[in-house]
């Protein structure tokens, strides 16, 4: 009968310490069932799980030979029973990434606690980031993902932290689409408004947002209304407002690193087209839909041309660039703000709602709630040495 037989090592890390511990095991009847290696600093942790034909008095000595040759120290145990280790394998197992600003050990506790009362096992930690926000990544195993993604969300509101629940394997690095809202969530402002203030109509289109935000008008006939005010506006103007827009912070960052590394990226908007082209030409996007603006003699007619895209007209949207690009919606990502983008947002495969308001949060899969649009990177599980690599 094997013995199970957990060896741990520790110490300064330096070439050829994974080697050496290894060839000492190689000495021995055992077959490694599970490692693990994490490097902090310059402090290694080497864990590995083993299933010992033999005496463990035999390996104990080898391997803590080895390890003070070394100018390590190493621990070697009988460990739980390696093949009901093998039957946890087969529970769901979670990606949990925990975003804080700053991120702190209490907040980590509660999180790490609410796995435990579950009856979660936390596999892995990963340090993504430590800026602009702290991030890091647990990998957990839990008997019920809907469960553990419940209890997280509590966790989250009562810490004060952002936490992302995304089940692990293939598909969660399978992504190859986002789709981006413009307003609030690219830019730091609300086009309309930029070009409401320069008509001279701020407080009207106001009015009609704020009748919108009650529900007292639906999307579509809020922003014809909103647009009827800007009519005689000069395209000058518009233009003059255009370049006046600013991005989110991180939302350079956040674009370069997904296009380097093969990501499919664009814009869906309720806004305008003259707008929108300015960042597909500035950010180098794929793809972008918006709503146009008609224009004749050089001034806005306060008509617009075409179909409305609303918050079913985002959706849409997002299907359509989806299949140019021939990829499957369970490949795509798609970030908003507010309640037009929910239908968008549940038609992705990840929904992330970005200082959003609560509607969105209720209905996204995920919020994101620090002021950098290159965070939301981190809950798709790309580390910040990676984003530095890409160039980001």
């Amino acid at each position: 009968m094997p013995t199970a037989v957990l060896a741990t090592v520790t110490g300064r890390d330096r070439p050829g310490v994974t080697a050496a511990f290894f060839a000492a095991l190689a000495a021995h009847d055992v077959d490694v069932r599970d490692v693990e290696q994490v490097v902090i600093r310059d402090r290694m942790v080497l864990a590995v799980l083993l299933e010992l034909q033999g005496e463990v008095s035999a390996l104990r000595s080898s391997v803590v030979s080895a390890a003070h040759a070394l100018g390590m120290e190493c621990e070697v145990a009988a460990a739980q029973d390696s093949r009901a280790a093998r039957r946890s394998a087969g529970r769901a197992r979670s990606h949990v990434i925990v975003l804080g600003h700053p991120l702190r050990p209490g907040a980590l506790s509660s999180v790490t606690q609410r796995i435990a009362d579950l009856g979660g096992n936390i596999e892995s930690i990963t340090q993504l980031s430590t800026e602009p926000v702290s991030a890091v990544e647990l990998l957990v195993s839990t008997g019920d993902e809907a469960e553990l993604r419940a209890a997280l969300v509590q966790a989250a509101e009562d810490t004060g932290v952002d936490i992302a629940v995304e089940p692990a394997g293939l598909r969660r690095r399978a992504k190859r689409l986002v789709v981006l809202d413009v307003d609030s969530t690219l830019i730091q402002d609300e086009g309309i408004d930029v070009l409401a203030t320069r008509a001279g109509v701020g407080e009207q289109v106001a009015h009609v947002t704020a009748r919108a935000m009650a529900g007292e008008l639906d999307f579509t006939e809020s922003l014809v209304r909103r647009v009827e005010l800007l009519a005689g506006l000069p395209v000058s103007d518009v233009y003059a407002a255009r370049d006046t827009l600013r991005l989110t912070p991180g939302a350079r960052t956040f674009v370069h690193t997904l296009r380097r590394l093969g990501f499919h990226v664009g814009v869906v908007s309720g806004g305008f087209t003259v707008f929108t082209d300015r960042f597909v030409a500035e950010l180098e996007l794929d793809f972008a839909a918006a709503n146009e603006l008609e224009v004749a003699d050089g001034r806005l007619t306060g008509r617009l041309v075409g179909e409305v895209v609303d918050r079913a007209g985002k959706a849409k949207a997002l299907t359509r660039f989806a299949e140019q690009f021939g990829v499957p919606l369970s490949q795509t990502v798609a970030v908003g703000d507010g309640a037009n983008d929910i239908d968008m947002l549940d038609a992705a495969g990840l929904g992330i709602a970005f200082n959003a308001k609560a509607a969105l949060r209720a209905a996204a899969d995920t919020s994101v709630n620090v002021p950098y649009l290159d965070s939301v990177l981190f809950v798709l599980g790309i580390s910040r040495d990676e984003i530095v690599e890409a160039g980001g």
